[in-house]
């Protein structure tokens, strides 16, 4: 068997739980088109006047895309823990 070093696109942050900014290429192109496709939401999402059908459509699809690129970071990320440090 050999040794297979997968790329990592979303490092562990230094301190606490979660993963860091990207450092790969492909790590910014994810974050951008959530970024893209959250601003671009809340363009079609949020109509004026503001509804509360549009506000809960809105925070609905925001999940929705935060759990997709919280899946993304899983998977192409260093392994989640606490840290303290180094």
């Amino acid at each position: 068997m050999g040794t297979e070093q997968r790329e990592i696109w979303f490092p562990a942050k230094r301190y606490g739980w979660g993963w860091g900014w990207p450092v790969a290429w492909k790590g910014w192109l994810v974050l951008a088109g959530y970024l893209l496709l959250a601003i671009g939401g809340a363009g079609i999402l949020l109509p004026q006047p503001q509804t509360a059908t549009s506000s809960v459509a809105f925070a609905v699809y925001v999940l929705l895309l935060s759990l997709a690129l919280a899946v993304i970071c899983w998977i192409k990320g260093e392994k989640p823990k606490w840290r303290w440090g180094k």
